[in-house]
């Protein structure tokens, strides 16, 4: 670090100093719900016991860390791109860590809409918000899981095929580190990933659309961008999951899934759904009345159990708040795509590499460049497989510009004649 300029090095410094005060910042860690929760809730409901599952919360205070995170705002500039990202993410932070303090309470969902947003939010480039692009998924979603002619194959592979399966096709691509797989009797969910680890639900079978977006959405982008953000030599932070990264990070990922087909419209339609059931807790509905919601959309019980949780981490379960993060899903997607299609637009595709160099905002991507050329910040070392094969990228972008000039209003169905 000594042989950098004194202002780079100055920011180096601003950005260890972050790194370490928000060590102690565990977002979804910190607000996770007991197995027993569910256990004694959905225990309480076979027998027709309806009653609001027991959730109690640490009574937490950042002072400290929130005084070191206000110092970094103060001592960045933002009109300089390393000022402008590290206070943003500074802030970030602070507001991540006064959610936490008020963990059941009705200010923590104050908090989460300043870090995620909310359903009613515009996507960029249209008019069109979250939760109308949601209603659109789920009512396509409707029209083709009623369709018996369009099932897809049934679950068949076991978790220890699983295990073995993403094992060897990661190890393809992490050439120079490893992520694991264990397979875990105790998950409640069918599997769960962190930046070195997947675990797999024992005793439970899973569909090739689980292999593929556990490998696009979990390993190759959250896994990837992590490891390659600990590779940069002077900005840390970029390998850490700030929350002011989520909304890129969540879209990226499951904009992997759907340019490598492993998104089916089922996966679409949960992430939908779970939009609705956030604006129907932040306009009151608590949460049995969310629960009842995941109910009549066909969720079992235990799914539906996990899915109202989603929506009330944290927040009171009288409804009125929520804990708005699965609102960027959605709204992450678009945008992603979005970015995708306008920096092929404009000549500059290699920007879309540079997303996976570490955990940025599609902001930080534009504000950031210029130091990759400078050899502050380093290429990524590692490219999700889909994103190593540019020209094939190019041609998908492509297309997608030239197709959106075809009005479907306009068609008639025999215009879609080919031929005689």
């Amino acid at each position: 670090m000594s042989t950098l300029d004194p202002e780079l090095k100055h920011y180096a410094e601003l950005d260890a100093r972050m790194v370490q005060a928000v060590r102690e910042i565990k977002v979804l860690t910190t607000m996770s719900w007991p197995v027993e929760t569910q256990e004694a809730f959905l225990g309480a409901w076979s027998v027709g016991r309806i009653q609001m599952p027991e959730v109690s919360y640490p009574a937490l205070d950042f002072s400290p860390c929130k005084r070191v995170l206000e110092e970094v705002e103060a001592l960045a500039d933002e009109s300089h791109p390393l000022g402008d990202y590290l206070a943003r993410t500074a802030r970030s932070w602070r507001y991540a860590a006064a959610m936490l303090e008020h963990l059941g309470k009705p200010e923590m969902g104050a908090f989460s809409i300043k870090l995620y947003g909310r359903p009613g939010d515009r996507i960029a480039g249209s008019e069109v918000r979250s939760n109308e692009a949601a209603a659109h998924f789920i009512g396509a979603a409707r029209d083709v899981m009623a369709d018996t002619r369009l099932a897809d194959p049934a679950e068949s592979i076991d978790a220890e095929t699983m295990k073995a399966q993403l094992q060897a096709e990661m190890a393809e691509v992490f050439t120079r580190h490893r992520i694991d797989v264990v397979i875990d009797p105790h998950l409640v969910a069918k599997a769960a990933a962190g930046p070195t680890r997947i675990r797999l639900r024992a005793n439970t079978l899973f569909s090739e659309y689980d292999r593929l977006q556990l490998l696009n959405h979990e390993a190759y982008v959250h896994s990837l961008t992590a490891i390659n953000g600990r590779e940069q030599p002077h900005l840390k932070s970029l390998g850490r999951n700030s929350p002011r990264i989520t909304a890129t990070q969540e879209g990226l990922a499951v904009f992997a899934e759907l340019v490598t087909g492993s998104m089916d419209i089922a996966r679409l339609n949960r992430i939908s759904l779970r939009i609705q059931a956030i604006e129907m807790a932040l306009k009151g509905a608590d949460f049995i009345q969310v629960f009842r919601f995941f109910l009549e959309q066909g969720q079992v019980e235990g799914e539906a159990f996990a899915s109202a949780m989603r929506v009330f981490r944290g927040a009171p379960l009288s409804g009125g708040s929520a804990f708005t993060k699965d609102a960027v899903y959605l709204h992450g997607l678009l945008s992603v795509h979005t970015f995708f299609r306008y920096v092929f637009r404009t000549g500059r595709l290699a920007l879309a590499q540079q997303l996976f160099a570490g955990k940025m905002t599609l902001h930080d991507v534009f504000t950031l460049s210029p130091l990759f050329d400078s050899g502050y910040l380093v290429a990524p070392l590692y490219l999700p497989p889909w994103a190593q094969r540019v020209h094939a990228l190019a041609g998908y972008l492509s297309f997608s510009l030239f197709a959106n000039r075809i009005r479907l209003d306009a068609i008639e169905e025999d215009d879609l004649r080919l031929g005689i």
